[in-house]
């Protein structure tokens, strides 16, 4: 199966952000792309927590409406079956919002949706300083692996990635694929995007997709906030097979102006098969000593 990761930088214009995510669409549809898999928080980012639940109540109509339906059609016309799984806001009850990753089908309808369990919540000295929880309401499951052909897509989000036991707990599920959309830090991500990534397919023995925010996010404020990029896709032996740009690196635009890029590859289902015989490390594990 041929999936790709979609690469952008967010702004706080939903409609912009949803222009560029269907050029990234009809790329992915010329490319015979299945699945694209597109960053957390593709609908805005943003570093004032007001305005961030405010626009939430706007994902639906101004950001995911015009995606859903671009995305029936244009798979109608062209008679492929593309997917989408992307990150976004959803508002909540309490005043917050929920970071959220759903999947969308050939339809444009949505089917899975899973909230973000562990929120970015640090101030490191000299690096980043982001609270999610002042406006982040955290999720409380994990959403079961589902099926897409013979694939079982396991969701996680960003900051997920640093809880091995969310990683196995998918795998032990039945997970084959599983993936975090994020919008990483440059410090993190210079130090531990590619080693954790490397990482969970190894432990888990599962393709690991990560599709990346990346850049510098002009949100009309002097807070500046800047994705560290380089979206990656992992094989189960921990190879990369597929890397975008990151933010340092030259980046080109469109002819309006548009920044995104598209990461494809190849992904085996034997060679989870043999990996997984070659190794059996699930079958070796000793969950009655530790």
């Amino acid at each position: 199966m041929k999936i790709a990761c979609g690469q952008l930088c967010s702004l706080s214009s939903l409609k912009d952000n949803s222009r560029i995510v269907i050029k990234l669409i009809k790329q992915s549809i010329l490319s015979k792309v299945e699945v694209l898999f597109l960053p957390e928080a593709t609908d805005y980012i943003l570093k004032d927590a007001k305005e961030l639940i405010t626009l939430a109540s706007k994902t639906q109509q101004d950001f995911l409406t015009p995606i859903q339906k671009e995305l029936k059609l244009l798979n109608e016309r062209n008679k492929s079956q593309l997917k989408l799984a992307i990150g976004i806001h959803e508002p909540t009850s309490l005043e917050k919002v929920r970071n959220i990753q759903i999947w969308i089908n050939e339809a444009g309808l949505i089917e899975q949706k899973y909230a973000k369990i562990h929120l970015f919540d640090i101030n490191i000295p000299n690096g980043p300083n982001l609270k999610e929880l002042d406006s982040v309401e955290p999720g409380n499951s994990i959403l079961s692996p589902f099926a897409v052909r013979n694939w079982n897509i396991g969701f996680a989000i960003c900051y997920d990635i640093r809880f091995i036991e969310m990683t196995l707990k998918l795998r032990n599920l039945g997970a084959n694929l599983i993936t975090f959309p994020s919008a990483f830090t440059t410090k993190t991500g210079e130090a531990h995007w590619l080693e954790l990534g490397r990482a969970r397919a190894i432990d888990s023995q599962c393709y690991i997709v990560m599709a990346a925010q990346c850049g510098e996010h002009q949100n009309g404020s002097d807070k500046k906030r800047v994705s560290y990029g380089q979206s990656i896709i992992i094989d189960p032996w921990g190879e990369v097979i597929a890397r975008g740009a990151k933010y340092s690196d030259p980046r080109s635009v469109d002819d309006q102006g548009d920044y995104y890029q598209l990461v494809t590859a190849e992904i085996s289902h034997e060679l989870v098969e043999q990996v997984r015989s070659n190794l059996p490390v699930f079958s070796h594990r000793r969950p009655d000593v530790y």
